[in-house]
């Protein structure tokens, strides 16, 4: 890392600004994408002192050499591409190129959907993982669900879509699904499942629906039934493929399905 690169995160750790881990991490791991504002020096030259930004093709312009790829590559290896186009020139014969972050643009990743903070984030370091992301945006709200929806325009060639369940994949300790992601991901968190309950209950209204949730805990959601009504009486309303409402006597051990309605008549005996 550059002597100015050092100086500037060395400022950055000292006031607090970021933790030592992430200034290493934003240099060596960031690459560099569309957008990104950069500032390339060549020590003991500074006439080639630019200020400049990616552009969509990754590319950047500069003096001497032209156009220079950069695109995808670490700090480190943009700068030693730089410096290799110089001396292989003959331009600079020890080129020591610096190239300073100025402004992460590139490589951002959308979060929506049910988190606290939804927007456009960057990547900053390398490998920056799926629930990383989620934990830079605040991560889901009380009434978001487990399930996550990671979209990519393009990955490996092709259009990419994976649905994700956050609380099974750490449970099973399946971390493999927790992938890096890459600029242009939109990270997606739906409405967390509920059901309705309403008639003879203490608490009529809707619910969240948990895992596996069954009818009998579905009715203790709403404290169970007032004097008048009855467990007997329980009928669930749900709509089937068709966007037919089928009306179902269910056993108390069968399970609630998302959007489902309880409803507890009440007792004439």
């Amino acid at each position: 890392m550059s002597y100015l690169n050092r100086l500037l995160l060395g400022i950055l750790v000292t006031f607090g600004l970021i933790s030592g881990a992430q200034a290493q991490g934003k240099q060596v791991d960031y690459r560099l994408g569309a957008g990104d504002a950069i500032k390339i020096s060549v020590f003991q030259n500074p006439d080639l002192t630019v200020e400049t930004r990616v552009a969509e093709s990754g590319a950047v312009t500069y003096p001497l050499i032209g156009a220079v790829q950069l695109g995808g590559l670490s700090i480190a290896d943009a700068e030693l591409a730089i410096a290799n186009k110089l001396r292989e020139g003959g331009f600079v014969q020890k080129p020591q190129v610096n190239i300073l972050l100025m402004q992460f643009k590139g490589n951002q990743v959308s979060i929506l959907g049910m988190v606290n903070r939804p927007g456009r984030y960057p990547i900053e370091t390398g490998n920056t993982r799926l629930t990383d992301m989620l934990a830079t945006a605040g991560g889901a709200i009380p009434s978001g669900g487990a399930d996550v929806i990671i979209l990519s325009g393009m990955r490996d060639g092709k259009a990419y879509r994976q649905e994700i369940d956050i609380p099974a994949m750490f449970i099973s300790g399946n971390t493999d699904l927790d992938m890096p992601v890459m600029g242009g991901d939109i990270i997606y968190v739906h409405r967390a499942p509920v059901f309705y309950i309403y008639g003879e209950v203490q608490r009529g209204g809707s619910y969240r629906l948990e895992r596996n949730m069954t009818v009998l805990q579905g009715l203790a959601q709403s404290a169970g039934t007032t004097i008048r009504g009855t467990e007997r009486g329980l009928r669930i309303h749900r709509r089937g493929a068709d966007g037919k409402v089928q009306i179902i006597s269910p056993e108390k051990s069968d399970l609630i399905q998302a959007d489902d309605v309880l409803y507890v008549q009440e007792s004439f005996f």
